[in-house]
């Protein structure tokens, strides 16, 4: 057993174990839950720091074995500079939901399990490099997720569950066509990643190779998501409890964005320099869309869903740019570059983001902004940490928001390409709109007068800090001291810039 095969499985191995125990004890479910996050970001911390001693651009603790050999498919997992800025980002989040859901008192063991085993899940996605096992990882995050929101969420949980699982299985169903695409249109028939990187089918057939594009980019597009698939997440977000929003947004949405960059982009290089203006239009409509329909919302958990939607409109956007292959290759670099890192930035800021929503509907019951103001005076903590996440998400200089931005907009205005420096250009207009928004929610709530619910709001509690101020301050270390990030991602960058000009 590689140390990448313990990584993904130890979380569900934890959770298996507490299922194993008849009635185990409220303190004992959640020292077994932090204890196997915390062990498993020490070990995706260990894999980091030998995987950066022999460099980033290979694929590193592969197993590759046997699994439905007939098709040609098998459990092959391995990690580059693509998917270990994803794992390490997935183990954190995790361990920090474990950490703040301490005072979680209602069915905790099942709730315990469930996110384990969604860690496992997301997890195996990231490191998968076979289609057929990406697919597998891929559904089961769906089944996992709809159950911690219609057993553990509030408002219309039911409703915003249901819907949450139709749109995203819609869009499974959809990526599996495509996957049966790529399947079919290699030679020989293969699921495995690698070797459709390699020899990119369906080279010849530049019909099919759209189709087979479109299908899976639709289905890719729903889950992460960008207009106009993105129906489904704000009520998801609203009515899923804090640490099931900062995982639906932390770590799944980036399932989306990393499959395009995996699989989309190195796997059919035609059909994206092709159609590169479709993700360059739709992540411009999603940048926009996004900050001026959060600028109108008076519940904070519904404004924070739809700037994901703003944020992920970055990335598409940066990858639809970087498809322009008659451009500048270093500015192409440099979009995917920050494409990613975009994927890492959103997940730290907004997972912290959800995590003080949820501080506040704990005090409150409620995230209507209107019946707060003044927060500052009670729970200055709450409200200093809720100033740092709302700077980092506008992307202002010395946060992460800053570094993953500056890499998109040079990157695409840079690359030489008018439609893509266009979109760039426009796209600018959303960072404008998120300052707005942010500190339209700074002043209402944190320092405008009272409101009826202020005097219920106590400062954060002891799990709920260690549960934020590390992803901020991790946020921070990489505004500040970004190189090792960037020489984790650029080999990789560079490799699927060159898979898509080839």
């Amino acid at each position: 057993m590689t140390v990448l095969t313990l990584v993904i499985f130890l979380p569900l191995a934890a959770a298996l174990a507490l299922l194993a125990v008849p009635r185990p004890g409220h303190r004992a479910v959640l020292a077994v839950w932090i204890a196997a996050t915390a062990a498993d970001l020490a070990l995706v911390a260990a894999m980091w720091a030998r995987h950066g001693t022999s460099g980033t651009g290979r694929i590193a603790f592969e197993t590759n074995a046997r699994w439905i050999p007939s098709v040609g498919a098998g459990y092959h997992v391995g990690v580059d500079g693509l998917s270990l800025p994803l794992l390490a980002l997935t183990a954190l989040l995790f361990a920090a939901c474990a950490v703040y859901s301490l005072r979680q008192t209602y069915r905790i063991r099942a709730f315990a399990v469930l996110f384990l085993f969604l860690e496992t899940v997301c997890l195996g996605l990231f490191a998968a490099l076979d289609l057929l096992l990406f697919f597998v990882f891929f559904d089961l995050s769906i089944v996992g997720m709809y159950a911690v929101i219609l057993l553990w969420g509030h408002g219309d949980r039911a409703r915003s569950a249901l819907k949450f699982f139709l749109y995203t299985f819609l869009g499974s169903l959809i990526l599996l066509l495509g996957f049966i695409g790529l399947y079919l249109g290699a030679d020989p028939h293969t699921f495995d990643m690698a070797e459709l990187i390699r020899r990119p089918p369906l080279e010849g057939s530049p019909g099919l190779a759209g189709l087979t594009l479109l299908a899976i980019g639709t289905g890719l597009a729903i889950k992460t998501p960008v207009v106009p698939f993105h129906t489904w997440l704000p009520p998801a977000h609203t009515d899923a409890p804090a640490a099931g929003s900062a995982i639906l947004a932390g770590v799944m949405l980036k399932m989306g964005t990393y499959g395009l960059v995996r699989i989309a982009m190195p796997m059919l290089p035609d059909a994206w320099r092709r159609y590169a203006w479709v993700p360059l239009a739709v992540g411009l409509l999603s940048v926009l869309y996004g900050a001026l329909v959060a600028l109108a919302q008076e519940n904070l958990k519904r404004l924070v869903a739809y700037t994901s939607v703003n944020h992920m409109g970055y990335i598409v956007l940066a990858l639809g740019a970087a498809g322009y292959a008659s451009g500048d290759a270093a500015a192409r670099r440099l979009a995917v570059t920050g494409a990613v890192t975009q994927m890492v930035s959103h997940g730290l800021v907004t997972g912290a983001l959800f995590l003080l929503c949820g501080v506040l509907y704990d005090r409150g019951r409620s995230y209507d902004l209107g019946r707060y103001g003044g927060l500052a005076r009670g729970a200055p903590v709450f409200a200093a940490l809720t100033a740092v996440a709302a700077f980092a998400s506008l992307g202002l200089p010395g946060l992460s928001g800053f570094i993953a931005e500056f890499q998109i907009f040079t990157g695409a205005i840079g690359g030489g390409s008018t439609p893509a420096a266009v979109a760039a250009a426009v796209s600018v207009l959303g960072i404008l709109i998120t300052a707005a928004l942010f500190l339209r929610v700074l002043h209402r709530a944190v320092l405008g007068e009272p409101g009826e619910l202020t005097g219920r709001v106590t400062d954060v509690r002891r799990p709920e800090l260690a549960a934020v101020v590390p992803l901020l301050a991790l946020s921070l270390a990489i505004g500040v001291a970004p190189r090792p990030l960037l020489d984790t991602i650029e080999p990789v960058s560079a490799a699927v810039v060159a898979l898509v000009a080839r």
